[in-house]
């Protein structure tokens, strides 16, 4: 990799340990992935963020680091454990420690954004612009449908561009990678639900070995919860950041037959039924509230309905009265945190939780160990009220 006089001098520790560090994470990442120098990014988006994901470990590293390094780009972060605004019953323990990554983050200069869709929440750059996303889900949405070009960063990748401002020249940050090479067929008469989008991404994402692949016959005008859908179904498995849709020129294609999809969903929905039903994986914006709003309308939960959501999007659906016209079906609100891995929600509590979320399905039963009842928002609507 070709390096300028500034990153040189950085890397030989000019700046200090840990901006050294940070380069030679960089430097590592684009000699396996054949960048040929690193680029300016103009947003970091970062995840480890929950306790139950870094650990003890992780709190101790960014407490260490957070001493000396302030953030060189604007940099968001990802949900953490647990809704200051509501009463729980996690250990003092967790608390302490999510409290501790928090001031870590806001102390180098993040914007406690506490999101998995933070491209619903700020202001996006142009497109074509290079960024640096962690969250896998917001990765491959921010590729295929703004057209911001990011590789699906690790917790650590994302950081160390927050740090430095810059990221390797490779994969889905150059414009040749972004042509897809192989193509997904499916039955576009069997996707007619966000979940039905969700379990297609998923498997695509367990196939796929390009870093881009085009949905041949999807087409473009999804609506935000079917296109979020089958981006974090995309990002939940795999190395593919991006897709495309329609007819593009491609050297092979692979088909996703009925029996495919379905074999998906009873690999991850291991349950008829459960005790808590969940909404938000990715959390919910104000399209998919509003839908949920239209569908419950004159209905009421017959059980515990969570919805997560980012605080900035909570905040604008209560000034606008929809979120207390949610609340009157029995819902509430779960903002700065995620179903995903979430210790609000485990086996000693909960037999199994009902979701529309491939994503939030898949984490629920390989980490949370609960079982999962996968069904489309109608259908949980129209079933559990």
């Amino acid at each position: 990799m070709r390096l300028t006089k500034s990153e040189e001098k950085i890397l030989a520790g000019g700046k200090g340990e840990i901006y050294a560090s940070a380069y030679r994470v960089l430097l590592a990442i684009g000699q396996a992935t054949e960048a040929e120098k690193l680029v300016p990014v103009e947003w970091a988006h970062v995840s480890g963020v929950n306790y139950n994901t870094i650990g003890d470990a992780g709190v101790d590293f960014l407490q260490e680091v957070s001493r000396d390094v302030r953030f060189n780009v604007r940099t968001t972060i990802n949900p953490m454990g647990f809704d200051r605004s509501k009463p729980n019953t996690l250990s003092q323990n967790f608390l302490l420690k999510q409290m501790q990554i928090v001031e870590s983050y806001k102390r180098m200069g993040a914007v406690l954004s506490f999101s998995c869709t933070p491209y619903e929440i700020f202001q996006l750059p142009k497109r074509g612009t290079s960024v640096s996303f962690a969250e896998s889900s917001a990765a491959v949405f921010s590729n295929s449908f703004l057209g911001l070009m990011t590789n699906k960063e690790s917790a650590l990748s994302a950081l160390a561009s927050a740090i430095t401002g810059k990221s390797p020249y490779s994969d889905l940050r150059r414009e040749e990678s972004r042509s897809p090479r192989v193509a997904v067929k499916c039955d576009r008469a069997a996707i007619n639900t966000e979940t039905d989008y969700g379990l297609l991404g998923y498997i695509a994402g367990k196939i796929a070995k390009d870093s881009c692949i085009a949905f041949s016959d999807l087409g473009s005008e999804m609506d935000m919860m079917s296109a979020k859908a089958i981006s974090s179904g995309l990002g939940t498995l795999g190395s593919c950041g991006m897709f495309t849709t329609g007819n593009e020129p491609v050297r092979e294609s692979v088909t996703i037959d009925d029996e495919e999809m379905s074999k998906a969903k009873d690999e991850l929905s291991t349950d008829e039924d459960g005790d808590l039903i969940l909404f938000g994986s990715p959390q919910l914006g104000l399209s998919e509230l509003t839908n949920l709003h239209d569908l419950v309308a004159g209905r009421k939960f017959d059980r515990r309905c969570i919805i997560f959501c980012s605080r900035y999007v909570h905040d604008q659906a209560r000034k606008i009265g929809l979120a207390s016209k949610v609340e009157s079906s029995g819902a509430e609100f779960m903002c700065d945190s995620c179903m995903c891995l979430s210790p609000l929600i485990t086996k000693d509590n909960t037999d199994a939780i009902i979701t529309n979320s491939v994503k939030g399905a898949y984490y629920m039963k390989s980490s949370n160990r609960v079982g999962v009842a996968l069904k489309d928002m109608k259908t949980i609507v129209r079933t559990c009220s």
